[in-house]
């Protein structure tokens, strides 16, 4: 069962809220997050490279050191302030009329290492480490993880009843379109429940954030072994996460664009698709996957359904029923000769949150040679590879909204 806690979160007074929020660090580079930094926005302590000019490289001494110079100014110039009382916090975004709502709450790092906090994607150990510079030098999670949990019907009617009886602190919309609304749970009791309420919740599953949710139980483990009188209860044990039930989060397509078809003709291609798919043109307008094992491709100016042919696949494993494994195998692999997604120069991603007409763009603007458009994977999906051990090929899951950074932050000490 996993173990969480309330914390004293720091966080900006209401009047900054929106000012100090920023898109988290992974989704900007270091000229966009130098354009879209305001004078209070945590993107000069996420991403201090930009108070540099030139930009500076990211992973030098100088720009961790800057990092932990301008959190402490934050904090000085009351942009920051620490809660006086441990606390939980529900944070709901909204995103095209449909809101979803999360416990911002601590996590243990023994459920991490222990697998109770369950992954389905591979990390690499460079970003880790950068991840785990940053939580080290800082001494806090200045960014928070993005969780998903079984859910449990009293959890929706606590943060249902926070909502209808309490007025958001912060409430905004931010400039991506995406509305952000964050409560804080002051009622003891309550707090006290929803703990009790997870304890006897069996897993987490890590949603979105692997490399920091690894790099958060890392420097736990390290600050652990470092403490000879450690308890287990220091606040360097937990980390800043925020949960969502399994049933409110939506994942979307995460698609692919290839840059040349390993010396086919777009004819020879159609013809090689038919052995594994039903092929059929569908015009010029936009096609838009219609259900599991149902794929578009963008070629020449036309746009088609690929429908995957009974056999070609196998639903009782949780990775061979996956879409991706699918294009992966019976198309980027056999036919396009494209063996590790991870590495190789030929294909590149587009999440789905830019929509098709991004697929068609990068193709007739001659970039791109072909484009494939995938039905996103449930959470059904996610749920069983993680519980089974297995982990999913790259690129697979996109998440939106975004989790925004700044509205809370959770010291170790």
């Amino acid at each position: 069962m996993v173990k969480i806690k309330a914390f004293k979160g720091i966080r900006p007074p209401q009047q900054f809220a929106a000012e100090v929020a920023s898109r988290p660090y992974d989704v900007l580079n270091s000229a966009e997050a130098k354009a879209e930094a305001g004078e209070k926005s945590l993107l000069h302590i996420i991403k201090s490279e930009i108070d540099f000019d030139p930009i500076a490289d990211e992973h030098s001494q100088e720009v961790y050191d800057k990092a932990v110079e301008n959190f402490k100014k934050w904090k000085a110039n009351g942009w920051l302030v620490q809660d006086p009382e441990e606390r939980y916090y529900i944070y709901a975004q909204t995103m095209n009329g449909r809101t979803q709502y999360g416990l911002v709450a601590c996590c243990h790092f023994e459920d991490y290492m222990s697998g109770k906090i369950k992954k389905h994607e591979l990390t690499r150990v460079e970003k880790e480490e950068d991840r785990m510079k940053h939580v080290r030098n800082q001494n806090a999670n200045i960014e928070p993880v993005f969780f998903a949990y079984p859910a449990v019907e009293e959890m929706d009617k606590i943060v249902d009843n926070v909502v209808r009886n309490s007025k958001p602190v912060y409430d905004f919309v931010a400039e991506d379109g995406f509305g952000h609304h964050f409560w804080v749970i002051e009622d003891a009791s309550v707090n006290k429940r929803i703990t009790d309420i997870f304890a006897s919740i069996p897993a987490l599953y890590v949603a979105d954030g692997h490399h920091r949710t690894a790099a958060a139980a890392r420097v736990g483990q390290e600050k652990k072994n470092q403490n000879p009188n450690h308890t287990g209860n220091e606040e360097y044990n937990y980390f800043l996460s925020v949960i969502f039930p399994d049933n409110q989060l939506k994942i979307i397509d995460y698609n692919r664009v290839v840059k040349d078809l390993n010396g086919l003709t777009a004819q020879q291609l159609i013809e090689k698709l038919g052995k594994s798919f039903e092929v059929k043109e569908m015009g010029s307008e936009i096609y838009t996957p219609s259900k599991l094992h149902n794929f578009s491709m963008y070629l020449d100016g036309r746009w088609y359904s690929l429908t995957a042919k009974a056999g070609t696949y196998n639903d009782s494993d949780p990775i061979g029923v996956l879409d991706v494994t699918i294009l992966s195998n019976l198309v980027l692999d056999e036919i396009l000769d494209i063996k590790d997604l991870r590495t190789s120069n030929r294909i590149d991603f587009v999440g789905g949150i830019r929509g098709l007409g991004e697929l068609k763009r990068r193709v007739d603007s001659g970039e791109m040679k072909a484009a494939f458009a995938l039905y996103p994977v449930s959470m059904k999906q996610l749920i069983d590879i993680a519980d089974t051990g297995n982990i999913m090929p790259p690129k697979t899951t996109w998440f939106e909204p975004k989790l925004r950074s700044g509205l809370v932050i959770h010291e170790l000490v």
